[in-house]
């Protein structure tokens, strides 16, 4: 084996367990808002995933379908934080706590 292969699947192991500890903190997570942000660590570690697989295959067209993801994230956070201001401002016009 080679330092690149090496590399690649210590790259690989690393983004897998930083995938199951985001699935931990979505499924305990105390508060909405750290299972938000938990949610898009996830989304972005899969993209990561996609951008490693493109480098070790020799694809780059693979970085084209990482980019789509990332947009697709990044405005599926948008719509998760304004969600979770919504709900934080009826909670605090209803008196309760958030």
């Amino acid at each position: 084996m080679d330092f690149f292969s090496i590399a690649i699947l210590g790259v690989y192991i690393l983004l897998s367990l930083a995938l199951l500890i985001s699935l931990v903190r979505v499924i305990v997570g105390p508060t909405l808002p750290d299972r938000v942000v938990a949610l898009d660590l996830i989304a972005f570690i899969v993209i990561s995933f996609i951008a490693a697989y493109s480098i070790s295959s020799g694809h780059p067209v693979y970085l084209d379908v990482a980019i789509v993801m990332a947009l697709i994230a990044f405005l599926g956070t948008i719509a998760f934080a304004r969600y979770v201001i919504q709900y934080s401002n009826k909670t605090k016009s209803e008196g309760g706590h958030v």
